[in-house]
């Protein structure tokens, strides 16, 4: 053996030997991991970590625990949050995405939902489920969703409302939808204060019928308590609105809970049909301002525009049914039936984003504490419509998350201090 040779094949074994070492080892997990510590967790489902640390590697929460200087990785970004609390991300079970521009309809195009998404996030609205009036092009966004590089809001849709003078009529919208495909079909049983025609159990029945067929669960927008028994004794799967015309009774309380359907009660949407007759607080509420352009709240603030908002006769018939939903999402509440909060934030004047805070802080005025509105808007949420890898902060979960300056538990406006969102463990940017 030449001189040579030796030396090449020393170097050839000594290549593979160090190969052997670092070319096929596993790539080291800790260069893309994030650790939050320090902090105050409220987890979504009840539980609160008094000093907790969250790990999350690639948008995936890998540990969450009492913190611990021994379980820090290394090559890992460490975050402290030393005196702040961190929740996870609010999921909206009812909203509209991508038709609305300033106070306008009719302007649903990619750019307008991404742009609606961005809006969401940095309120710290991390999902909303669509729930009506959504196309294709809300599903391209939702099907590049499930990625570690993801930094808006996530969205899930209903397609179009169905309506339909016949049973086939409706069907046919229930299959259109279903060829997106959506994840909920929605309908509208609602004669809107006796100034329409309301939909009919024949067509309603067959709606459900078809939907369950296609295995996709069935949202109904309602108004009146008697059409919400007919509606759960048919099937329906998600009650969309508060009940408001009467108290509810043990009837619908033991429909909802035998059937394990979910009430969104959607406090906001009744606000909005009557808060403009004056100028609202919230027109003063930074936390408001510095997402919404001065001259929508000029248009808002014309007093002859106010007049006609005090004149209206259903605004003022909403007023008095938000007394009633409020009185109603309590005793919902105390009777265990499952709340997922969600606003129909999305219309005209009907703010995404900041709604989404107001309506935690209805629910608490109707007599829920902070903790069980941030479980309707958060694990709960997402249990109702069907969302397993969010919602709560737990293991094998995307790390959906707000950090927060001061505790939401003391005081349920403490949402509103928001010093950074987190989704897919990605920070939102700010707006520019």
């Amino acid at each position: 053996m030449t001189k040579m040779y030796r030396i090449r094949v020393l170097l050839t074994s000594t290549f593979l030997f160090m190969c052997f070492l670092s070319c096929n080892a596993p790539a080291d997990k800790n260069l893309n991991t994030l650790i939050f510590v320090n902090s105050r967790i409220i987890v979504g489902n009840g539980t609160i970590i008094q000093n907790g640390m969250m790990i999350v590697q690639d948008g995936v929460i890998t540990e969450i625990s009492e913190y611990n200087d021994a379980a820090i990785l290394k090559n890992s970004t460490v975050i402290d949050l030393a005196g702040k609390t961190i929740m996870p991300g609010l999921i909206n079970a009812h909203g509209h995405i991508g038709d609305v521009k300033a106070l306008k309809s009719g302007n649903y195009s990619a750019d307008n939902i991404l742009d609606q998404l961005k809006l969401n996030a940095r309120y710290g609205v991390t999902t909303t489920l669509s729930l009506g009036g959504d196309g294709v092009e809300a599903l391209k966004l939702k099907e590049a969703q499930d990625s570690s590089n993801l930094n808006y809001s996530r969205i899930y849709i209903a397609g179009a409302v169905v309506t339909g003078s016949t049973p086939e009529e409706a069907i046919a919208v229930v299959d259109a939808n279903a060829s997106i495909p959506t994840d909920f079909i929605k309908i509208r049983v609602d004669d809107n204060l006796g100034t329409t025609d309301k939909m009919s159990p024949e067509i309603y029945r067959a709606v459900i019928d078809r939907s369950h067929e296609l295995g996709l669960p069935l949202a109904a927008h309602l108004f009146y308590l008697e059409d919400a028994k007919s509606l759960l004794n048919s099937g329906a799967d998600f009650v969309a609105h508060s009940i408001r015309d009467q108290s509810v009774d043990a009837e619908v309380i033991n429909l909802l809970k035998s059937k394990d359907v979910c009430y969104c009660p959607t406090l906001t949407r009744e606000v909005s049909t009557f808060v403009y007759e004056s100028t609202p607080d919230f027109f003063n509420d930074p936390f408001f301002i510095n997402e919404v352009e001065q001259d929508i709240m000029n248009t808002l603030n014309d007093p002859g525009r106010q007049q006609k908002v005090k004149d209206n006769k259903n605004a003022q018939l909403y007023k008095l049914a938000l007394d009633t939903a409020m009185m109603n999402l309590k005793q919902l509440s105390d009777a265990g039936v499952k709340i997922a909060f969600g606003t129909d934030s999305g219309p005209p004047a009907r703010f995404q984003g900041y709604f989404e805070h107001l309506e935690l802080e209805l629910m608490v005025k109707a007599g829920l504490t902070p903790m069980q509105a941030i479980i309707a808007a958060t694990g709960q949420a997402a249990e109702c419509i069907g969302l397993q890898k969010i919602g709560t902060l737990e293991n094998g979960k995307w790390a959906d998350f707000i950090v927060l300056s001061k505790n939401p538990l003391e005081n349920i406006l403490n949402t509103r201090s928001i010093e950074s969102v987190w989704i897919a463990g990605n920070q939102v940017p700010e707006k520019k």
